[in-house]
């Protein structure tokens, strides 16, 4: 999926993950997606919560080797 923004929060845990998320999307135009790399297991939870609490889209997410990927398009 093309992106307009990368985020590696990897071996950072909750809250850090979602905050730093949430600063890198308010610096976003509406419409632009950023990818985020996790390595939080809480993160599989906390991003479709975040995504529903903030009105972002959460396009996708897919985990490969323990890094779990996350795409947000921006509202």
């Amino acid at each position: 999926m093309d992106f307009d923004r990368d985020l590696d929060v990897q071996g950072l845990n909750c809250p850090l993950p979602i905050l730093r998320t949430k600063k890198a999307l308010a610096e976003m135009e509406t419409g632009q997606i950023l990818r985020v790399l996790a390595t939080d297991p809480g993160s599989l939870k906390d991003f479709p919560a975040f995504a529903k609490q903030t009105g972002n889209e959460l396009v996708e997410q897919k985990e490969e080797n323990r890094v779990f990927e996350f795409f947000l398009k921006r509202k």
